[in-house]
């Protein structure tokens, strides 16, 4: 029997996942479902989402599928016109200029924060969250996103400052689709697996002024080969 518009419902672990079950919303679920599919550019940018067509394919009704989309358009993922309906949010150098120049502004300093204040909880956490992401796999690039997601988070999150917290994990989300595109040409999985093995070793030893070197340079590395991949396709 269809789920009626949000139930909470028992979610079935992936392949790749952790067996345990995650009880969230039918919405929850379209939410992440369509977000993958954006991350991964399996729906395609300016084209208007057939909402009776992927209600259909997802087996739900338009109403979790509509909370769903409206929260994907609050995070910055989807627009929607009138008479149009929603569509995916162009990828732009001028997007990935405004999200990287903020992560260079303010993740460095928020990750030497968290190294210094972090218990063996937090500790532990963070290290926890690295292995998560070395162990996912390359074929599942929206895993990846998000398991990156969480390894920067975790960083920054024992200092306590929950906006700037907020800020990072807000970035490292709009972040995600360059992520996927930054990690997509052979071999930057490999350089990007090393320079996270550094910045966890920096951050356990407690030593901020390579810390925040090395993620000040692993953020502007990622913005220079996303610039040089812009500049590739012509939009600058």
């Amino acid at each position: 029997m269809r789920p009626a518009p949000g139930d909470s419902v028992p979610e079935v672990p992936s392949v790749n996942a952790p067996r345990t079950v995650v009880v969230r919303t039918l919405s929850d679920q379209i939410f992440s479902i369509v977000r993958d599919r954006i991350v991964t550019g399996s729906l395609g940018q300016d084209v208007p989402i057939r909402q009776d067509a992927l209600a259909n394919e997802l087996g739900v009704s338009k109403i979790p599928l509509r909370e769903a989309l409206g929260r994907l358009e609050q995070e910055g993922l989807l627009v929607s016109q009138a008479n149009r309906g929603y569509s995916v949010r162009p990828m732009s150098a001028a997007q990935v200029d405004e999200i990287y120049a903020l992560r260079l502004a303010i993740e460095p300093a928020a990750a030497v924060r968290g190294s210094l204040a972090a218990d063996e909880a937090a500790r532990a956490e963070a290290l926890a969250a690295f292995h998560a992401l070395d162990e996912a796999a390359h074929s599942n690039l929206a895993e990846v996103a998000v398991r990156n997601r969480n390894f920067h988070v975790a960083l920054v999150r024992p200092a306590g400052g929950v906006l700037t917290t907020q800020l990072v994990e807000r970035l490292a989300f709009l972040a995600e689709r360059y992520v996927v595109a930054h990690l997509e040409p052979a071999g930057r999985d490999a350089r990007a697996h090393l320079e996270h093995r550094h910045l966890i070793d920096a951050w356990l030893a407690r030593d901020g002024a390579v810390l925040q070197d090395l993620l000040h340079r692993h953020i502007a590395a990622t913005l220079d080969d996303l610039h040089a991949q812009f500049a590739a396709t012509g939009d600058a």
